[in-house]
């Protein structure tokens, strides 16, 4: 029972590396068909990926060893967090280690890493980028920090496993307040991920970036890796959701291996379709702020999850 366990962990990780960039294709491909433009093939991002891989990595003559590590850094700690997020069954070794408050600060070591890479050439784009990208963290944590408080104080668990369990365990209770913390954790995916209405990943003006000013003295097999850990995170944020909110098809403790895992897997590809459809029709249907307006964006949606965590106090509804 331990060698497969540890096979379906191997195997969870294989497809979110190998889905991550197919999300992100998918995403830009229904974006394309809501704005009456002629779609990219989903498998233009593996193309993109393979094509930076070929190339020769050119760098500045004062870049660090902090500089050269730092994709490998980013993209090793994407993978670490797919381990962790039961995305598709909640029995896995890496279960135990799927606490939400540790996930969060594993994502902001790898903001640390980006932001002091941008920074270490020296340049005014890179720089800039690094500050705006902080200032988007700091005011995106709390925010998703009030979202979890609201799961946590229903099912008394900070373990998204035990998040899945409980709520499968009640699939026909409805809790008011996580409507609230649904709309608050979706404005955080967007700012956290360098989407429209905080960002938008296929600008090319330096003055209006965000996420992509800290990449712009990248090239080659490093950008690559930049690029991949960018849709990784995506896709991480986005199995947080489903793990919140949506954990219909996630296997749990006691289900059969093979009929669960087999469904678990057609579940997550049915949501990764509609959140990609969804996510691309929010930015179809929004224009980007303004830098100076990012943080009236999110403090309102840390309003949103403060709302739902006083609507669930007043209910006094608890699972666990």
């Amino acid at each position: 029972m331990r060698d497969i366990t540890v096979v379906r962990q191997f195997g969870e990780v294989v497809l979110a590396i190998a889905i991550a960039p197919l999300f992100v294709g998918w995403i830009a491909q229904c974006r394309a068909w809501m704005q009456n433009r002629s779609a990219p093939l989903l498998r233009q991002t593996y193309r993109m990926l393979r094509k930076l891989f070929d190339k020769d990595a050119a760098m500045a003559a004062t870049a660090s060893p902090l500089f050269r590590t730092t994709p490998y850094i980013l993209f090793g700690t994407m993978v670490l967090a797919a381990a962790i997020i039961p995305s598709l069954a909640t029995d896995l070794p890496f279960a135990h280690a799927a606490d939400a408050i540790a996930l969060i600060g594993l994502f902001a070591t790898a903001r640390v890493f980006l932001s002091l890479a941008a920074m270490d050439i020296g340049t005014a784009f890179g720089t800039m980028g690094a500050r705006r990208e902080m200032m988007v963290g700091f005011l995106a944590e709390p925010a998703l920090l009030m979202v979890l408080f609201n799961a946590f104080l229903l099912y008394g668990s900070t373990a998204l496993p035990s998040l899945v369990d409980g709520y499968r365990a009640h699939p026909t209770v409805i809790d008011p307040s996580a409507i609230f913390a649904a709309v608050a954790f979706v404005m955080v995916l967007l700012a956290e991920n360098a989407r429209i209405p905080i960002d938008n990943p296929a600008t090319h003006l330096e003055l209006t970036m965000i996420h992509e000013a800290a990449l712009l003295e990248y090239s080659a097999r490093h950008l690559a890796l930049l690029e991949w850990a960018s849709g990784l995170k995506l896709f991480n944020y986005a199995c947080i959701g489903f793990a919140l909110f949506l954990p219909w098809g996630i296997a749990t403790n006691g289900a059969d291996s093979g009929t669960a895992l087999l469904i678990s897997i057609a579940a997550l590809l049915a949501k990764l379709v509609v959140a990609g459809a969804a996510l691309a029709l929010v930015e179809s249907l929004s224009a980007k702020l303004r830098i100076f307006r990012a943080p009236e964006f999110l403090a309102m949606a840390f309003l949103l999850a403060v709302l739902g965590l006083l609507v669930h106090l007043l209910l006094g509804t608890k699972l666990a």
